[in-house]
């Protein structure tokens, strides 16, 4: 059977100095992983059975008919130190397949091999990022949360070089688009007003049909990336890179680096082995949001008549960004607390709560998904000293007394709101490690069980479990 993407390329289209066009470059044995069908379904493509087949398929080996292959150029600001190009260094975007909605999706091969954009890195990729982007990604399109999400994984069958000799792998990334912050600054540090243009028109043919010009793109960004931030907030995650060029104007979460979910919650929480100075701590990333969404304004200024006017209302909208991440993540606070009805102490509530399990040591998600049970004291348990919890929790249930919703219809909202299972980063790194050793049954079982994250299910009871002492994974690293 040969491949079909309904492909239908319309970043292509863009003038050329939006890429550099150029196929992936093949690999010496590749190997199938994975393959995403329930996702290749939703995405109309048609794919062959066989392993070997589809395994030179998602290495780039063979190329599907109506493929454009290139790779993007964006710059941006990394760790708030400006990169005035940077660009697809590992990446070739095979092109955009349309769904029978009319929505387009991205098709990228990630680890495809060097490109214009490289700067002296080899373009590959080695099996653990690979992994740990598969696995997290499907686990936040399970939490509903937008993500970009992973196709395939496929060995490559040869070495790459990082801190030791590490099996090659390519992870198909698949994404409403890979348009970022920084590709709006790419073109507005070099005063390219034209291709400005063109990149807003498209984005919002894309992605945001209603705005209107770019104060409307940028409004609509900006709600965008407060729903995301209060998303990955209510579940503990920490993106660990939030550079310019890893934040999307479609407000999904993209480049699984050093990201991670919290175990033992804490507001100064940071897992990224580079981030030395916690600028992207969780506690921090509203504020890196918004930073962030100032530099996309100071993009969009040469496309605006009159630029006082316009640095006047891009700053009053940006500088809004807090407010309205606020409304998102107060929202999400009250969900998981299954309050219905909303009162001027709720988020005191729900932050004393925060400051107890922070001051106790209490895991994250464990305590969140006790609240959702018949017996919410046992959300103690998670504390170091469980009797620092009951003060609160006399508070919850006098605050509980005003609710007007059935408590089982609450219990069931709650759980909807509170997953039971997360991607914690012992498992993800006792799947990789396993993997490296040739065993993807850890791997396969994970992603299995991350799929139905709110349902408590005994047979991965381990999973749900915080880890121990000697298990606690305290860094994560970039994949380059």
């Amino acid at each position: 059977m040969t491949a079909v993407f309904p492909f239908d390329n319309s970043y292509a289209r863009l003038p050329e100095r939006f890429f550099t066009r150029q196929p992936p470059a093949p690999v010496r044995a590749p190997k199938l992983i994975a393959l995403n069908r329930p996702l290749a379904d939703h995405l109309g493509l048609t794919l062959p059975e066989e392993d070997d087949t589809l395994a030179r398929l998602f290495a780039g080996n063979d190329l599907p008919n109506g493929a454009e292959p290139l790779a993007q150029v964006y710059a941006g600001h990394q760790f708030g130190g400006w990169s005035a190009q940077l660009g697809d260094g590992r990446a070739v975007m095979l092109g955009e397949v349309v769904i029978s909605d009319g929505s387009r999706f991205d098709i990228q091969l990630k680890g495809a091999g060097q490109t214009p954009y490289s700067r002296m890195g080899d373009g590959r990729a080695w099996l653990g990022p690979v992994l740990r982007e598969y696995i997290v990604s499907e686990a936040m399109a399970a939490l509903g949360i937008p993500t970009t999400r992973a196709l395939a994984a496929v060995e490559t069958g040869e070495i790459v070089l990082r801190e030791g000799r590490m099996p090659g792998a390519i992870v198909t990334r698949v994404a409403a688009s890979h348009i970022r912050v920084g590709t709006f600054q790419f073109f507005a540090a070099r005063g390219d007003t034209d291709a400005l243009q063109a990149l807003l028109d498209h984005t919002i043919a894309r992605h945001f049909p209603d705005a209107e010009g770019p104060a409307g793109l940028l409004d609509a960004v900006i709600g965008a990336q407060a729903r995301l931030i209060a998303a990955w907030m209510g579940v503990g995650f920490i993106h660990g890179v939030m550079n310019t060029d890893n934040m999307t104007l479609s407000g999904e979460t993209i480049d699984y680096g050093p990201c991670a979910f919290m175990d033992a919650y804490h507001p100064e929480m940071v897992f990224s082995s580079i981030d030395q100075f916690g600028r992207y701590a969780y506690a921090n990333q509203p504020q890196i949001a918004a930073w962030n969404l100032a530099q996309l304004a100071t993009s969009l200024l040469p496309l605006m008549p009159d630029r006082d006017a316009a640095i006047e209302a891009f700053t009053d909208a940006a500088n809004g960004f807090a407010g309205r991440f606020d409304a998102e993540w107060h929202a999400v606070l009250r969900a998981k607390l299954g309050l219905a009805t909303a009162e001027d102490d709720d988020i005191a509530l729900a932050f004393d709560l925060l400051n107890r399990m922070a001051q106790g040591g209490a895991d994250f998600t464990r305590t969140f998904r006790a609240l959702c049970s018949d017996t919410p004291q046992d959300a103690a348990s998670a504390f170091a000293a469980p009797a620092a919890f009951a003060p609160w929790l006399e508070a919850y249930q006098t605050r509980l007394t005003r609710e007007t919703r059935p408590a089982t219809e609450r219990a069931i909202a709650m759980q909807a709101a509170n997953p039971a299972l997360i991607a914690r980063n012992h498992r993800v790194e006792e799947a990789i490690q396993a993997a490296v050793g040739g065993d993807y049954t850890p791997f396969h079982r994970l992603n299995s069980a991350l799929a139905d994250p709110f349902t408590d299910r005994p047979d991965i009871a381990d999973l749900q479990q915080a880890p121990t002492e000697g298990e606690r994974v305290t860094q994560t690293f970039c994949g380059t």
